[in-house]
């Protein structure tokens, strides 16, 4: 793109400003009413022609005032200074909420959802906690019917799973509840690959079997890549007015619905960022159709090396950038301490147990 004279940064920045505010084509006239601009109607007219030949603004129609494309909804980003922050009082009170739950991972992903879509009024994406190597913390067996059992698989972290597993004969819930304890205690912390070197430590074939179900679900959170997701605030998204066409509200919510999209975006962009910072996907970058008229605030959150999950914000290309990015910033670092401390305290546990 072109290089800008700063009046046409100041213009361009104005634009862009007021169309997020009201999601209508802005005009050279309203510039100067709204901002007491030292400028003529027609001097400001001349440089939004030059921003639309530029390709950083469009007239949607004949006559009409102008509205950003991409790469102006980009440069407005890039100039971002001053975010607008979450008050200090909502900070305290946020952080009060989560520390409150203490290692319930469940319950700050929900809160974490809700948190980050009222914050942004739009939808908000949250994956739970995902180890880089899973490590078993618990196992439950609960006897269902006949020969099935659930498995109730807790790992380190605070990421849950869940399978259905048949048996070749009944299994009493006593006797279930009893290997559970003995394999929970006997492989706490323990890898995949630590547990296979340690099979020999049992001794009934029930346990084995029992282990091998820990195992093969241990390995399928591994090859997965990412915990499960939490989503809040679609209504928002829909109630906006460039979604009032059922086609491209269709899109948004195919976007939020299907996993394999969101893990796509996912492991092309925020996994390869550091945790903290904060990526902006504005209309689908040319890779994603479905998200033309979206934008996407990201951010990775967790302990580097140990444990990470995604934050993420999805609006209409118009979002209010400043709020969004430093909500996302917010709930990527309150995140990222829950977890650490969640693994710390989970580190001084297994070492107790160790030494007792």
């Amino acid at each position: 793109m072109e290089e800008l004279s700063a009046r046409q940064k100041v213009i361009l920045t104005l634009v862009t400003h007021e169309h997020i505010k009201t999601a209508a084509p802005i005009g050279s006239r309203s510039l100067v009413e709204r901002f007491n601009l030292k400028m003529s109607s027609a001097t400001i007219r001349n440089e939004m022609a030059a921003l639309t030949e530029k390709g950083y603004l469009r007239q949607p129609h004949t006559s009409a005032g102008r509205v950003p494309t991409e790469s102006g909804y980009r440069f407005f980003v890039g100039r971002l200074v001053n975010e607008t922050e979450i008050p200090e009082p909502t900070k305290r009170k946020i952080t009060h909420q989560f520390f409150q739950m203490r290692n319930e991972v469940e319950q700050w992903m929900r809160l974490a959802a809700s948190v980050l879509a009222d914050q942004s009024k739009a939808a908000s994406m949250i994956t739970a906690p995902h180890l880089t190597k899973a490590q078993l913390k618990h196992v439950e067996f609960i006897s269902t019917s006949g020969k099935q059992v659930l498995m109730v698989l807790v790992l380190v972290g605070g990421e849950i799973r869940q399978r259905l597993q048949s048996l070749t004969e009944p299994v009493s819930q006593q006797v279930l509840s009893n290997v559970a304890n003995h394999l929970s205690n006997l492989f706490y912390g323990f890898t995949v690959e630590k547990i296979a070197t340690n099979r020999s430590r049992l001794s009934s074939e029930l346990e084995r079997t029992l282990l091998s179900w820990v195992s093969e679900e241990m390995g399928q959170v591994e090859t997965f890549g990412s915990g499960e997701l939490f989503l809040d605030g679609i209504t928002n998204v829909l109630a906006e007015p460039e979604f009032n066409d059922s086609g491209e509200a269709r899109k948004a919510l195919r976007v939020l619905e299907e996993r394999t999209l969101l893990n796509e975006l996912f492991s092309n962009t925020v996994l390869n960022i550091d945790e903290g910072s904060v990526q902006v996907l504005i209309g689908g970058e040319n890779e994603w159709d479905d998200l033309s008229q979206c934008s996407i605030v990201l951010s990775k959150y967790g302990a580097p090396g140990v444990a990470y999950g995604t934050v993420g914000v999805l609006g209409p290309i118009r979002m209010a950038y400043g709020q969004t990015i430093s909500a996302v910033r917010f709930m990527s670092g309150l995140l990222s301490d829950m977890v650490s401390q969640s693994l710390f305290e989970d580190q001084i546990v297994s070492s107790q147990e160790v030494e007792s």
